[in-house]
């Protein structure tokens, strides 16, 4: 079996960012990146697959030459071989799924994993943009998945419950945490990670279809209010809570 897992190199959760001189991208310098959380699970759960069924795990990745850092982390965890679709460029969702469907129509894998979202834009566009462009069926926010046969069985998180999906291969999957529990990279794996070429083609171009046109960071909190330290406070924090706060 043919499973591919699109990875994406994002900033590290305990990074602090700033926005650039430019105020339409952050300011890279000093800022240390990851493979994506979600995409992590999505590496495992590739795994996991061949483990059960044989085959081979490519890891895919669309950016810059920083993004060799996060393929190689795939290579750890026991990817077979990695793919760098290159571009120095900034694309939008749009972009960066079309290069990535162009590749994988020629790759023509039988599952296709991403994790549900990147955590530096979190748009949860691309892996369902992907599927789209390739006319296969696609499933998100998935927490469980059994392969038989060809067909896939899914569970997946929806608002209040579960729900249980089936559909059959090929197909994109988008991985919710719970899922599984990501394995660490074994230094035996991380050794082998070094020395295992990362392939490297131009990724197809694309007309992007959203431009930022301006960042800026969230206000900052107002400062608390005690309005007592008794009982007798609770008939003005009920006023202010309806009145100003509005939430009751």
């Amino acid at each position: 079996m043919k499973i591919a897992v699109c990875v994406n190199h994002v900033p590290d959760t305990e990074t602090k960012i700033r926005i650039g001189a430019d105020a339409r991208s952050i300011d890279r310098g000093g800022v240390n990146y990851m493979l994506s959380p979600y995409d992590e699970i999505a590496v495992e759960e590739g795994l996991r697959i061949r483990e059960k069924f044989k085959g081979e795990v490519i890891a895919l990745s669309l950016g810059a030459d920083t993004h060799k850092d996060t393929l190689r982390k795939a290579l750890a965890m026991g990817a077979d071989r990695a793919l760098l679709l290159k571009d120095d460029g900034v694309r939008d969702s749009f972009g960066v799924a079309f290069g990535l469907a162009r590749e994988l129509q020629a790759l023509a894998p039988d599952v296709i994993l991403f994790g549900k979202q990147s955590i530096d834009y979190d748009d949860a566009q691309v892996g369902t943009l992907v599927a789209e462009l390739l006319g296969m069926p696609s499933v998100s926010v998935v927490t469980k998945m059994e392969i038989e046969d060809g067909a896939v069985v899914c569970e997946r998180e929806i608002e209040g419950g579960k729900e249980i999906v089936e559909t059959k291969l090929p197909a994109v999957f988008l991985a919710q945490k719970g899922l599984n529990e990501p394995r660490y990279p074994s230094l035996k794996g991380i050794m082998a990670a070094k020395s295992k070429p990362i392939e490297e083609k131009a990724a197809a171009a694309a007309d992007l279809q959203v431009e930022a046109l301006h960042l800026r960071k969230p206000a900052g909190k107002s400062p608390g209010r005690i309005v007592g330290t008794d009982r007798t406070a609770v008939a003005e924090l009920i006023r202010l809570l309806h009145e100003e706060a509005k939430v009751i």
